[in-house]
């Protein structure tokens, strides 16, 4: 499978709602390896990259459930697509960055990503709609497994995994859930939650993970301790904890339903009015907007059908998308342009928010005339 045939379909979890699925987006979960004998890749010569990627590639490549693969070497990609990757969420930004000595294996639904030669020799990720955890802790952890009859991991009776970073030591997981709190941003309480969630050992970023900003109200919740709990045990405590934020965001919904409820129409009746006839729209515009589209359907203004659109343009929206698709170089200004062209594309079957109707009222009563008559 090539680079365009990857791209022709979104991601599984894109398309489709998990448990829960009106906040939580996506599970993630990403395991860290390193193999023994080998410097880190960050302290590695190129030719000693390039031996580690030549020993563990056919390896990914060979797993079952990479059967229908996308594989690549990043001295073979361009910016443009190693940054429509980090888009789609299947690679990291630091692995963007990389070169020669570098890979990603990726599966068709786009489910399963193996990362080689980013800050460790090994990063697996799986993700899946919706909070499901266990069942993204069950794919990587069976990739794994796989990898470890194989290859020779860098492991230690005290430590556990050996990682580049001392943050990932032991279990070398990181579990993640992106969440859709907009309810919460709306009631000025996330400042809260974000506080409460720090204060417990789990951590809260942006869109695109540490550094980024939460656009379009999109969070992420992790752990940030992988040493001394057992692997369970981390998704356990992370899933106990996103069902707390998961009340929060409802009971946000709810209160601003009742209280608040014309500037809650209101912000869902401009997000659609804009999307479906602006002409110029920036990124951060774009995803503030397609949240509170995402809020209507959660809360009947739309139909149930339009959230896998609109999740899927979360994605199709981002600048490398727009590049890819325009086949050059795009200005700041011309991406914007593409953007609402596009937005008002995909948005112009979806009906107006249905709470916004004027009510057409019961039919006429005729016999009433007659007898007036």
């Amino acid at each position: 499978m090539d680079f365009d045939d990857l791209l022709k379909k979104p991601a599984e979890w894109m398309q489709s709602t998990g448990p829960n699925g009106e906040i939580v987006m996506s599970s993630r979960i990403r395991l860290a390896r390193n193999v023994v004998g080998a410097p880190f890749p960050g302290w590695a010569t190129e030719a000693q990259r390039q031996e580690v990627l030549g020993s563990i590639k056919p390896e990914v490549e060979g797993l079952g459930q990479m059967r229908s693969r996308y594989s690549t070497d990043f001295c073979d990609l361009n910016a443009v697509r190693k940054q429509v990757l980090v888009e789609r969420h299947l690679i990291s930004r630091e692995l963007a960055a990389k070169g020669p000595g570098s890979a990603a294996v990726t599966n068709r639904k786009q489910t399963l990503c193996v990362m080689i030669n980013e800050e460790d020799h090994l990063r697996m990720q799986a993700i899946k709609p919706g909070l499901d955890l266990k069942a993204a802790f069950k794919l990587a952890d069976r990739v794994d497994s796989k990898l470890e009859e194989t290859l020779d991991y860098a492991f230690g009776n005290r430590f556990g995994y050996l990682t580049a970073c001392p943050t990932n030591l032991g279990t070398g997981m990181r579990a993640s859930a992106m969440l859709h709190l907009p309810a919460l941003v709306l009631s000025e309480q996330v400042s809260q939650v974000i506080q409460a969630v720090n204060k417990i050992g789990l951590a809260v970023r942006g869109l695109y993970g540490e550094g980024t900003e939460a656009l379009g109200n999109l969070f992420q919740i992790s752990n940030q301790h992988t040493l001394g709990e057992r692997e369970e045990e981390i998704v356990a405590r992370l899933d106990k904890v996103i069902r707390q934020v998961i009340e929060h965001e409802g009971n946000a919904r709810e209160t601003l339903g009742e209280e608040r409820s014309s500037m809650l129409e209101d912000q869902v009746g401009r997000a659609y009015a804009i999307l479906r006839h602006a002409h110029i729209v920036s990124t951060k515009e774009a995803l503030n907007l397609l949240s509170m589209l995402r809020l209507g359907v959660d809360l009947g203004y739309f139909d149930e059908a339009a959230r896998p659109l609109v999740d899927v343009l979360f994605m199709e929206i981002q600048p490398a998308h727009l590049q890819l698709r325009a086949d050059r170089k795009l200005s700041p200004e011309e991406r914007d342009v593409m953007r609402a062209e596009i937005l008002r594309d995909q948005l112009k079957c979806l009906d107006e928010p249905g709470r916004f109707l004027p009510s057409e009222g019961p039919p006429p009563d005729d016999t009433a005339q007659d007898r007036d008559a």
